[in-house]
C-alpha cells in the first residue's frame, strides 16, 4: 500500500515536471520569429537634421478665432504706432510755429516801442528849441518879460509833449484831498467850509490812463475843532 502511494506521487511530480516545460516552450518566441531592436541613437541622428523643417511645417495647433484675433491685435498696434508717430509730427510743428509766432510778436512789440519812442522824443525837440532860444536871449542881456515868455513857451511846449504821450496832471488846489491822489506835505488853518481842501501843490501829479505814475504833494486845510463843530 505504502510503495504504490509512493509511485503516484512519483507520477504526479514527473506530470507537473512535463506541464511546466510545456508552458516554458510555449511563451518562448519561435526560432522562425525575429526579434526587432531598434537602434535609438541612429534614428535620433538621423532626424536631427529634418526636426527643425518638420516643426516648421507642421500645421498651427491654434484655432482660427485666436489666429484673426492676433492678426487685429497686430493690426490694432500698428495702427497705434501710426498715430504716436503722427502726433509726434504735429506737436514738433506745433511748436515750430509757435516759436515762430512769439519770435514775430515780440520783434512786433520790440518795432512799435522803437516807434512810438521815436515819436515821444520828437514831440521834446520844440522843448530844447525853446530853452536853446531862452538861453541865447539872456546871454543877449534880453529884458526879464522876455526871458519869462521863453520859459513859459518851453513849458507849453513841454505839457504838449505829455499830453502827447498821454499823460494827465491830477487836479489838485481847491479839490477835496484824496489819498488816492494826493500826499500830504502840511496843513494849514482854514475855515470850516474849506476843511479837508487841498490849498497848495507843491509839485505837480501825474496820471498815465488809469495809473498813477506820482501824487501830487500839496498843503491840506484843516479846521479848528469848536470852529468845525460849530459849523456842523
Amino acid at each position: 500500500m505504502v510503495s504504490f502511494r509512493r509511485e503516484k506521487k512519483k507520477r504526479r511530480m514527473e506530470e507537473n515536471e512535463v506541464s511546466e516545460e510545456a508552458r516554458a516552450e510555449a511563451s518562448a518566441p519561435s526560432p522562425q520569429e525575429e526579434i526587432r531592436v531598434s537602434d535609438r541613437r541612429r534614428v535620433n541622428l538621423e532626424g536631427a537634421s529634418g526636426s527643425e523643417a518638420t516643426s516648421e511645417e507642421a500645421p498651427s495647433l491654434k484655432p482660427t478665432y485666436v489666429e484673426q484675433l492676433e492678426e487685429r491685435t497686430r493690426e490694432a498696434e500698428q495702427k497705434v504706432a501710426d498715430v504716436q508717430s503722427r502726433f509726434e509730427q504735429l506737436r514738433a510743428q506745433l511748436q515750430r510755429e509757435t516759436d515762430e509766432t512769439r519770435q514775430r510778436l515780440n520783434r512786433a512789440a520790440d518795432e512799435r516801442a522803437r516807434r512810438e519812442k521815436g515819436e515821444f522824443v520828437a514831440t521834446l525837440l520844440p522843448v530844447a528849441d525853446n530853452l536853446q532860444r531862452a538861453i541865447a536871449a539872456a546871454d543877449q542881456g534880453g529884458s526879464l518879460d522876455s526871458l519869462l515868455d521863453g520859459v513859459r513857451g518851453t513849458l507849453s511846449s513841454f505839457e504838449s509833449a505829455l499830453a502827447a504821450a498821454g499823460l494827465e496832471p491830477v487836479e489838485s488846489v481847491g479839490a477835496q484831498f484824496d489819498p488816492e491822489l494826493h500826499e500830504a506835505v502840511d496843513t494849514v488853518e482854514v475855515e470850516p467850509e474849506r476843511d479837508n481842501t487841498v490849498t497848495a501843490e507843491y509839485s505837480r501829479g501825474y496820471k498815465l490812463g488809469d495809473r498813477l505814475l506820482r501824487p501830487a504833494r500839496v498843503q491840506v486845510g484843516r479846521a479848528q475843532g469848536e470852529a468845525k463843530k460849530a459849523a456842523e
